[in-house]
């Protein structure tokens, strides 16, 4: 075995490429002509011999380069082949920060953010920063324990945001799973199983009117509301159109043919994701006579501007979310039908009270429909078919709100 003083003395005659000194277990000290000096461990592994550097002498004393030979022994014992943990150790020390939760989840991030709009990958981001960096940013991806990351969910929902903390389950579970490949085999995905220990959350839906009489003395408070224009306009072109709460509120001068009674509403505005929003094709929005009329009404007050229902304070912005929200609340509606719950309303009663076509009212929503012939078929093959029943759902609505007797359709054939 070496001593220290051999260690110091060690040298290599000039002829020589290198010389070798061996302490025992495999460690030995390699010395070149010019006097570097370095600490080796040579083992085999499948039947090859391999050298593990471990550092060069003075700055890794003779005890501590025992101590490093046992380490990488104690690897191979447990069939980890210390030459390749220590390269798997160098790509990881590529990722700045290193493994812990942080830096492996803004990697992660950074990853899929291409691919999202954004504002879904600065909620995202948010939601890391609020509810899982503060207590796991630091902690090394291997080292979190299951009920480590349960107690921080469970803080989630202490504070009442149980949608939350099942969304940062969510989160959680994408980030192992990006982890786990670059990971040592016996680590896991230590998010399995941890919903059953949360609150079950259940998606909740929109608050909507379907029974039909109901819908009546609704309709017929709204032709009432005594708001201003624009928001009239809006509140009463809801039920109607039924679209999305935010493609009506940004609806545009320029989307609109009302000769033609057609709104055309821009990929990048629908809910899509990055990649349909740039690639994808418009949605077509048929109009009934009424809209149209209702249109053409608003016109000459904000026809000259670029949004059909503009902010009441900036022109140049569109109207906000709540101003039709606060329009039902007014009229003490607000609990019972929400703006987003007209859609439910006009799919229930579409189907159920007219006995129209499912795939022709999805295609209006702007659902996707599963269709053998692809979605581009089903928006030729329904739009004639949608002017039809869109004047059937505006002409039903007046039905209803004028207090007329609603006799339901007999049922199509299967």
């Amino acid at each position: 075995m070496l001593t220290d003083a051999q260690c110091r003395n060690a040298t290599c005659p000039p002829d020589r490429k290198q010389a070798r000194f061996a302490d025992a277990g495999g460690l030995y000290l390699q010395v070149s002509p010019a006097g570097s000096k370095r600490w080796f461990l040579k083992y085999r592994t499948e039947g090859k011999e391999k050298q593990l550097a471990l550092g060069s002498y003075p700055d890794v004393s003779l005890t501590a380069a025992r101590k490093a030979r046992d380490a990488a022994k104690l690897q191979k014992a447990a069939g980890v082949d210390p030459v390749q943990a220590r390269k798997l150790d160098k790509l990881k020390g590529t990722r700045e920060g290193g493994d812990t939760f942080k830096a492996v989840a803004l990697e992660w991030h950074g990853k899929q953010v291409d691919g999202w709009s954004p504002s879904h990958a600065e909620r995202t981001r948010r939601q890391l920063e609020r509810d899982l960096f503060p207590w796991l940013g630091d902690r090394h991806m291997a080292e979190v324990e299951p009920m480590e990351l349960l107690s921080v969910l469970q803080k989630v929902e202490e504070r009442g945001a149980v949608e939350t903390a099942d969304r940062a389950l969510m989160l959680a579970r994408q980030v192992w799973e990006y982890w786990l490949p670059t990971a040592d085999k016996a680590q896991r995905n230590i998010t399995e199983g941890l919903k059953k220990r949360l609150t079950p959350y259940r998606g909740k839906s929109f608050p909507a009117i379907v029974e039909p009489q109901r819908f009546g003395e609704l309709l017929r408070g709204m032709y009432a509301y005594k708001g201003g224009p624009i928001v009239r306009t809006a509140l009463l072109l809801a039920p109607i159109l039924y679209q999305r709460p935010g493609n009506l509120r940004m609806m545009e001068w320029a989307e609109l043919d009302l000769d033609a009674a057609l709104w055309t509403i821009p990929s990048a505005k629908m809910k899509r994701t990055k990649d349909e929003k740039e690639q994808g094709e418009p949605h077509v929005v048929p109009m009934p006579t009424q809209a149209v009329a209702l249109l053409r009404d608003l016109e000459p007050l904000t026809g000259r501007g670029r949004y059909v229902f503009p902010g009441q304070r900036d022109h140049e912005r569109p109207m906000s979310d709540n101003s039709v929200r606060s329009a039902l609340y007014g009229l003490g509606v607000g609990k019972e039908q929400s703006w987003h719950g007209f859609r439910a309303s006009a799919r229930t009663m579409l189907v159920d009270q007219l006995d129209l076509d499912p795939l022709a009212i999805e295609a209006n929503l702007a659902h996707a429909v599963k269709d053998a012939n692809g979605r581009s078929y089903n928006r030729t093959k329904y739009l004639a078919q949608r002017y039809a029943q869109i004047q059937q759902w505006a002409d039903y609505l007046d039905t209803l709100r004028q207090g007329g007797q609603v006799v339901p359709l007999p049922q199509r054939a299967a």
